[in-house]
This record gives C-alpha cells, structure tokens and sequence, in this order.
C-alpha cells in the first residue's frame, strides 16, 4: 500500500511539474488578451516618457507585459506607502522594456526569480561597504534608490523611480537598473555575464567578456581619472554594477552609447533583442 501511494504521489508531481508550463502560458494569454485599461494607458502618457518612443509593435508587446508584470508580481508598500495602480504600472513598464522582442519564439519568464517588489516613498538606508574604482574602501550607512535581492525581492524608491521615468534621455532609470541586476542573476550570480536567451545563436559569449571586459576596463580609466564622458562611475565598482549602468544607458541614450563604443552597443542589442538609437 505504501508503495502504491508512493507511485501514485510521484505520478501526481509529474503530471503537476509536466501541466504546469502549459497552465501558466493559458493563464498569461488570457491576461494579455484582456483590453488594456484606459486608466494605465493615462498613467504611461503622464509618468512613462519612454513608451511614447517606441514603435507601434513595441508598444503593444509592452502592454502586454505591462498586463502580465502586474497581475503576477506582489507589490508591497514600506514607511507608510500605499501602492497604487500608477505604481504598479510605471515599475512594469520600465522592467518589461527589458523583455522586449526576447520572448519571440521563448516564452517570457517575466523574471521568474522576481516574488515582491517593495516600494519606498524615498531613499531607504542601509548599511553598507564597498570598495570605489580607485580601490579605497567606503564603509557607512548609504541611502538607496534601489537594490535587487536574489532572495526574490527588488527594492525601489518611488520618488526615484518617479525622476528616473521623468527625463527619458538621462541614462538613469532606477528600475531598468535592478531589473537588469535581475537577468544578471538567473545564472545564480549577478556577475555581469547574463545568460542569453535559450537557442540564441548570435550570442558569442567570448565575445561578450572581451567586448564588456574592454568597455568596464574603459570605464575604470575614465572613474580614476575622474573623467566624466557617458558612462556613471558607479559602474566602475564591478562587472555586476557595470553591466546595469551599461543597460540605463543602452535604453534611454541608445545613440550616445552607440557612439561612445559601438562595439558595446551591438553586444547589448544582440542580447535584449531592440535598437534604441533608431527610436
């Protein structure tokens, strides 16, 4: 008997494990299917400058993640903040940029290792050390606009994501950042080295570390010599923080980074699957 009830609960996983896939892509396509609220549409033309660059087909691909993100991501408030459907939307709508044409003939994980996504009025604090680009050692209680958890959490400032979101040109967005550090970390390990989409085989990744090794390289340069050409200098700290930095840019100042290091830019193109500059 215990054996007959040991088969039948390994034959119940397995139909569980096998069902599941196909389960959640029927749930997904009904949420996209569903017309996309009005009310969200008034929140991308007020807070999300970005979405009205985007070609038509992006832009019906981003509503439909939009959808997605936000029916199946935990949204929670901190100090006091009540979150809101405005909240909800201009967070998926920075984070989903990232999925952008990689889900053609994959389907979207819409970053599975993502559960809650925690929002702040503000800068939260914590402690913190790290060492900078000149290798001095900083040790202290910093303020952050937002930090990606590989235990399944993203933690964001709304006020910052509110002015990353405002001025779509900057090469600043807070959420673009964490949820880079997020496809980073699928691997187990945010290391600046994300993996490339399964069967994608324009992905080189000798290529990749030599092209991103030269341009965080370029970068550590520019941070020690206190020149300030395109890139933040916070990227200078590792290949993690650098490949983040680097996304900011790639989406919202496509033709800058372009012309800073062409090389870089077809290296991120390949991988995320746009073309920035030509928007």
């Amino acid at each position: 008997m215990a054996f007959l009830l040991f088969c039948l609960a390994a034959l119940s996983l397995l139909v569980a494990l096998v069902g599941y896939p196909r389960w959640l892509r029927w749930r997904r396509a009904r949420w996209q299917q569903q017309p996309f609220p009005a009310a969200w549409r008034k929140h991308l033309r007020k807070r999300v400058p970005m979405f009205a660059r985007l070609p038509a087909d992006l832009q019906l691909q981003l509503k439909k993640h939009i959808q997605v993100f936000v029916a199946e991501k935990a949204f929670i408030g901190c100090d006091g903040l009540r979150v809101t459907d405005e909240m909800r939307v201009v967070v998926a709508a920075h984070a989903c940029l990232l999925l952008l044409n990689r889900t053609r003939g994959v389907p979207a994980d819409y970053f599975a290792g993502v559960l809650q996504i925690l929002l702040y009025p503000a800068a939260f604090v914590v402690d913190r050390s790290h060492t900078d680009a000149a290798g001095v050692h900083h040790a202290g209680r910093q303020a952050l606009a937002g930090e990606s958890w590989s235990q399944g959490q993203v933690i964001l400032s709304w006020q910052d994501v509110l002015q990353g979101a405002a001025d779509a040109h900057d090469g600043r967005n807070v959420v673009i950042h964490e949820f880079a550090h997020q496809l980073d970390q699928e691997n187990g390990q945010a290391i600046g080295a994300p993996l490339p989409l399964a069967g994608d085989a324009s992905h080189n990744p000798q290529r990749w570390k030599t092209v991103l090794t030269a341009a965080y390289q370029r970068l550590q340069g520019e941070a020690f010599m206190h020149q300030q050409v395109l890139l933040d200098h916070y990227g200078a700290q590792d290949p993690a923080e650098f490949f983040s930095v680097v996304s900011e840019v790639f989406f919202e100042q496509g033709d800058a980074l372009r012309s800073y290091d062409e090389a870089l830019y077809r290296e991120l193109q390949s991988y995320f699957k746009v073309d920035p500059a030509s928007w």
